[in-house]
């Protein structure tokens, strides 16, 4: 492999958010990065070497890219992983791999694999028709996830009694037990081609049940110590079995009586480790980086505690984005603000998101939640 600060050209199938903070820590390792995306105005095309416009679904689009670079990585799944099985044929490095990537497009395969492989999760049912789902053998409440294309809550839905069943998806979906968690969890871990392994430390999330996405993440978490090393033990598990090279976000549920149960997964850089930027010694997008370019692994150990709030545009407003409140928030100590070059905002759109350090973890959740009330997204 070509050294990936000298001749190796990145290409990055996905030009939004993941995308741009990953070219941010690419430029310090001198990284050449071309980036596909649908849209002329995504996050990505003022920072990368090349920016192309083109369809992520498309075979053609996506192999004629793939044959400018020497590596593929992506910032989203949906991306036409029959061309980058072809790429990979071919001797150009696709990671994560194509049949991991073809894997997590589809929800019900991606409960396969956990069946498969014992990886606790939810109980589920695969369905393709509405007759099938009439008659399931999973009692309700219970959640309906279409098997590709959801995300961010879009393609997500509680079925609470019979009643619910006329409005139910009629697509090929699954349908999963109603898990009353006490807390919604993550870890996100890394392993690179020599089979090196690393985790970050277990994360806290807080949903914004509206908008069905992460909106608040406190790290380190403080839960007891044996919840941290069955997640960790959980996420380190999931990446042997996948033989992944690359970043996995690993989503989970702690059950009220102490169980974890894996919810999802997410091949690459996730919003459940933004605040890896400051809050830790190596970021997930350096990580990312080090894994891809099989390089030693940095260290995951916390620097202090961190709180990380999503940006979102506010409901009701749509056009140019105007950042109320920003001159407020910044005046506060350890916060740090990123955007993400969204010109226009539209109700719950992301865009950007405020990282809350501190020493004492009561003064940053504090701190998070009034640059929450304040700084807000309008147009």
């Amino acid at each position: 492999m070509k050294a990936f600060y000298g001749d190796l050209k990145l290409g990055i199938l996905g030009g939004g958010q993941l995308g741009r903070m990953l070219i941010q820590q690419a430029i310090n390792y001198n990284v050449t990065v071309k980036v596909l995306d649908p849209d002329r105005e995504a996050p990505c095309r003022k920072l990368c070497d090349e920016f192309v416009v083109g369809s992520l679904s498309d075979y053609d689009t996506v192999y004629k890219f793939g044959k400018k670079v020497d590596m593929l990585t992506i910032e989203i799944e949906k991306v036409n992983v029959d061309a980058l099985e072809q790429l990979e044929k071919e001797g150009v490095l696709v990671y994560p791999q194509p049949r991991i990537i073809r894997l997590i497009q589809d929800k019900g395969l991606q409960k396969q694999f956990f069946k498969e492989n014992d990886i606790p999760t939810a109980k589920f049912q695969v369905i393709s028709s509405a007759e099938q789902l009439k008659n399931s053998h999973i009692p309700f409440p219970y959640i309906q996830k279409l098997r590709r294309d959801g995300y961010d809550g879009r393609g997500v839905y509680k079925v609470k009694d019979e009643s619910y069943l006329a409005g139910a998806f009629t697509e090929p979906s699954l349908i999963e037990r109603w898990i009353d968690f006490e807390k919604e969890i993550g870890v996100i871990v890394a392993r690179n081609e020599n089979g090196d392994v690393s985790t970050f430390p277990l994360v806290e999330m807080e949903f914004n049940a509206e908008a069905n996405l992460v909106e608040f993440l406190i790290s380190p978490s403080t839960l007891p110590f044996d919840v941290h090393e069955q997640a960790k033990t959980i996420a380190e598990k999931i990446a042997e079995d996948l033989n992944i090279v690359g970043l996995l976000a690993v989503e989970m549920f702690l059950t009220k009586d102490g169980k974890i149960l894996v919810n999802e997964l997410a091949p690459r850089p996730h919003n459940s480790g933004h605040q890896s930027i400051e809050g830790n010694v190596v970021s997930q997008f350096e990580q990312h980086l080090r894994a891809i370019f099989n390089q030693p692994l940095g260290d995951t150990a916390c620097l202090n505690n961190a709180v990380m709030i999503n940006i979102l545009g506010e409901a009701g407003h749509e056009g140019p984005a105007v950042y109320q409140g920003i001159e407020k928030i910044l005046k506060c100590e350890g916060v740090y603000v990123h955007l993400y070059g969204k010109a226009l905002t539209k109700p719950f759109r992301k865009m950007g998101h405020v990282t809350i350090v501190d020493a004492d973890r009561e003064k940053a959740i504090e701190k998070a939640r009034y640059v929450q009330e304040t700084l807000k997204v309008i147009s």
